[in-house]
Order: structure tokens, then C-alpha cells, then sequence
């Protein structure tokens, strides 16, 4: 909390009078952090008579916006870190987050990726792959530096997040042909 504190060019106590105390500050993070994926991916529910070739350009055009923030926000790594670290502590910020983001965000992703794929929205196939895709994603912001490195790469600037952009956009269209399939 001092760490923070001096980041914000404030002091400790001003932590405890606006959040309340550290868990406070915890849950106003985890709360900030759904607020900003949603802002993010933008998702509208699934009209009825959507086409499976508007489902999947609705999945790619998200996935984009998702990829461009992850890969090109600075303070997309400081949120995945701070998940990161939520998730493998199993605090109670992961509940918060899923009733707050995942679970109705997933579900609208998932109709939309039933839709494209043919399969049912809420088969193990479908979420399974939804998570899968995600995962890819996530694995370019947390391996970065290894990421770099190997492509001999200075950093991950904006050439870079297109040349992964489009990568994992021809994954998308790979698994949406192969949900089901297992």
C-alpha cells in the first residue's frame, strides 16, 4: 500500500478513508477491472437471427479489440498481473470478477462462437474453446519478453500486436471449424 500511495502522490491513510483499507482497494481494483474488459469487448446480446458468417465477424471484431487492448494498453499488463496473481491466491476477488465480467460476458461469447461453429453455446466443446482462445491471447501479454526475444524482436509495439493480431484472428477461424470436433 505505501508503494501505491507513492505512485498516486499521496499518502497510506488516504487508502483506508477512500477504500476503506487495503481489501477495499482489492475490490475496487477487481471491480475497475471488469468494468474496463467489458468497456473492451463491447458486448451487445446475440440477436436471435444472426447469420453464422455475422456471428463470426462479430467474434473476430471483439477478439480484435480485446488483442489490440491486452497487447497495446500499459496498463493491460498491470491488470493481467494483478488477475494473475487474484486467480492463483483464489481471493475473493476472482468471485467478483467472474459475477461481474466472466460469466455474462463468456455467455455472450459463447452464443456468438455456437453460432459461427454450429455448435451448442453452452456445450463443453464451446467453452472449453472460448477459454482456449482467450488463453492465447493472454499467453502474448504475460510471455511477452520470451515472446520478443524469440522473434528477435526489440518489444511489442504496434507492428508486432498486428503481426499477432492477425495470427490469432486465423486461429479463431480454425477452432471455430474445429469446435466439435474432439
Amino acid at each position: 500500500t505505501r508503494e501505491i500511495a507513492a505512485r498516486a502522490k499521496t499518502n497510506v491513510a488516504s487508502i483506508a478513508y477512500h477504500f476503506g483499507g487495503k481489501e477495499g482497494l482489492r475490490q475496487a481494483c477487481g471491480a475497475q477491472f471488469a468494468q474496463r474488459l467489458t468497456a473492451v469487448l463491447q458486448q451487445a446480446p446475440v440477436p436471435a437471427d444472426l447469420r453464422p458468417d455475422e456471428a463470426r465477424a462479430l467474434l473476430r471484431a471483439g477478439f480484435a479489440r480485446m488483442i489490440g487492448f491486452i497487447l497495446g494498453q500499459a496498463e493491460a499488463a498491470e491488470m493481467v498481473s494483478f488477475m494473475l496473481r487474484e486467480v492463483s491466491e483464489n481471493s475473493p476477488i476472482v468471485d467478483q470478477v467472474y459475477t461481474g465480467f466472466m460469466d455474462g460476458t463468456h455467455r455472450s461469447v459463447c452464443a456468438l462462437w455456437g453460432l459461427a461453429s454450429g455448435c451448442a453455446p453452452e456445450s463443453d466443446a464451446v467453452r472449453l474453446s472460448v477459454f482456449s482462445f482467450i488463453g492465447q491471447i493472454l499467453y502474448f501479454r504475460i510471455g511477452n519478453k520470451i515472446v520478443a526475444r524469440r522473434m528477435g524482436w526489440d518489444a511489442l509495439g504496434q507492428g508486432e500486436a498486428a503481426q499477432i493480431t492477425a495470427v490469432l484472428l486465423v486461429h479463431l477461424d480454425a477452432m471455430l471449424g474445429a469446435t466439435g470436433k474432439v
